[in-house]
């Protein structure tokens, strides 16, 4: 078979596949550059897809928001803009998570957010005195400010805190050596534990990852002041239009195009793909570990980087989302101090139940949906909790092995036949229908709905989507750094892993902001200083 020849392979149609793209097409505009993704889409791990019946909402079945205090991917967006007419801006609009009416439904105990400070005993928790009347993300902060003094002060940028944890140690012990979980146990409860862990709503962040990387990563996400952003057109906006604006300086996407294996020979990569052979003069992986490790096997040039790949962890993310005639959820609000009722209609409500986190999902404008056709993010949840909807579901990994991008149900769940399909809109080329939940999947988390809303009755769900991170080729929604390594010397390595042979590896995995795109795009930028 012939071999195609190309000057830059990329491999992976992530954000930091394509936006690593787009910055080496405007600098080297001779050079063939083409981006190879094995599924069907531009965004990885960013996934935005339309229900049907309700044209004015974006489900994020990947991720959803960012913290305004990212500053690559907010100067990303801007810079986007520039580019971009006015009805095709990316626009955000305020995302909120932690609201006084929202639920806790902890070890069979109603509660709402704000009691956790204002009714402290009726948190089911045996908390000591001093651990009472704080909320998760206090005693998860104040337990850091103990393990790190001064680190969760307010002048002090994510760099910073970094900085701090790389050269600290706790007990004489450096602290990249200790895991997260085993340092919150020396200096809060083990009930403030579980607390934190059931009332915080992830299984995966307080678990024994790498502690000089949790604590800065922890208050990032969770400290004093944190706010968050959506988007009003879906997250997967963002990789799309940096894909067209590459395309448009002539670079090439090809989809459903999986990369097999690749081998050196000479001044070359050879790369086998499922479409025909491929010569490239450089290569880059935008992937994350479980991808690296599917194609390790027949690569003899990442079985001498193993001992980077492998120093981090993939961690499963869940989400499902469903549909309604009208939100149902805003009668179980409360009745405030000054008599005025407060429906629940926005941010999230928390439980240890398999559900772990229910989002009461806005219009694409920010705006709460107080009436009409409506939809939650009904469960959030990740780690080995995922497992609880694993007999509910096809089994994981044979999509990827068979061709395809998602295990599919054997019976799907069809849901209203008379509503719409979902639109395919604003250049979001996949489909709600894709994704659809099977019928016991939908059945558990309705039941599992009205029991954390103190509900008899709900409305027949209309339709479900979801999807699980933890498939292949992801193995994952995000992944952490293993205890014992220093990660930033890994990350500055793992950018360009062998002297003298253009081959380089980017993506959030291997970053400061795990889990999120600011570290796709941070380990891209890493990486271009190499390239250009």
């Amino acid at each position: 078979m012939k071999k195609e020849k190309i000057d830059i392979a990329i491999v992976g149609a992530g954000v930091s596949g394509v936006y690593s793209a787009w910055k080496l097409k405007k600098q080297y505009p001779k050079k063939k550059i083409v981006v190879f993704e094995g599924g069907d889409h531009v965004g990885g791990r960013l996934l935005s897809v339309v229900p049907p019946g309700i044209p004015n909402m974006v489900a994020e079945l990947g991720g959803m928001r960012i913290l305004t205090s990212q500053t690559l991917i907010v100067n990303l967006i801007k810079e986007l803009n520039k580019e971009l007419p006015g009805d095709e801006q990316i626009t955000n609009y305020p995302f909120p998570v932690d609201q006084n009416q929202n639920i806790a439904y902890l070890r069979g105990v109603y509660l709402r957010l704000q009691d956790f400070v204002t009714q402290p005993n009726k948190v089911p928790y045996a908390l000591s005195f001093i651990e009472k009347g704080s909320t998760p993300g206090q005693l998860i902060t104040n337990a850091i400010e103990q393990l790190v003094p001064g680190i969760t002060a307010a002048n002090l940028n994510d760099e910073q805190r970094h900085k701090m944890t790389q050269t600290a140690e706790f007990e004489g012990i450096p602290l990249y050596k200790w895991g997260f979980w085993n340092v919150l146990y020396r200096v809060i409860s083990g009930e403030a534990y579980e607390f934190c862990m059931d009332a915080g709503g992830y299984d995966s962040t307080l678990v024994n990852w790498n502690a000089a990387d949790a604590i800065p990563w922890y208050l990032a996400d969770f400290g004093v002041g944190v706010t968050y952003e959506g988007f009003t057109t879906g997250f997967q906006r963002v990789p799309i239009t940096l894909g067209k604006l590459f395309q448009d300086l002539g670079g090439e996407i090809r989809l459903n195009n999986k990369l097999e294996s690749f081998t050196r020979e000479k001044d070359t990569f050879d790369l086998v793909f499922e479409k025909g052979l491929v010569e490239a003069d450089s290569l880059i992986l935008a992937m994350p570990r479980r991808s690296l490790d599917l194609i390790t096997q027949h690569s003899p040039l990442l079985h001498a980087i193993q001992p980077l790949i492998t120093a981090v962890t993939p961690r499963p993310l869940f989400k499902l989302f469903t549909t309604y005639a009208n939100p149902w959820w805003t009668v179980a609000g409360y009745w405030n101090a000054a008599g005025t009722y407060v429906p629940l209609a926005s941010g999230r409500t928390v439980t240890d139940l398999p559900v772990r986190q229910t989002y009461y999902w806005p219009n694409s404008d920010g705006t709460p949906a107080l009436s009409g056709p409506a939809m939650l993010l009904a469960s959030y949840d990740d780690g080995t909790n995922i497992g609880f909807w694993d007999g509910l579901r096809p089994q994981r990994k044979k999509a990827w092995l068979h061709g395809g991008k998602h295990s599919q149900p054997e019976v799907p769940f069809v849901g209203d036949e008379t509503q719409a399909p979902a639109a395919v809109n604003n250049d979001l080329n996949q489909k709600w229908e894709e994704y659809k939940a099977p019928a016991e999947m939908v059945t558990e988390i309705t039941r599992q709905l009205r029991q954390i809303h103190d509900l008899s009755y709900s409305p027949v769900v209309k339709s479900a989507a979801f999807r699980d991170w933890g498939e292949d080729p992801f193995g994952g929604g995000w992944n952490s750094w293993n205890i014992g390594v220093k990660s930033w010397e890994v990350r500055d390595k793992i950018v360009h892993p062998l002297n003298e042979v253009p081959l380089y590896i980017c993506g959030e995995a291997y970053s400061d902001a795990q889990g999120w795109v600011e570290g796709a795009l941070q380990t891209a930028d890493i990486m271009l200083k190499h390239l250009l």
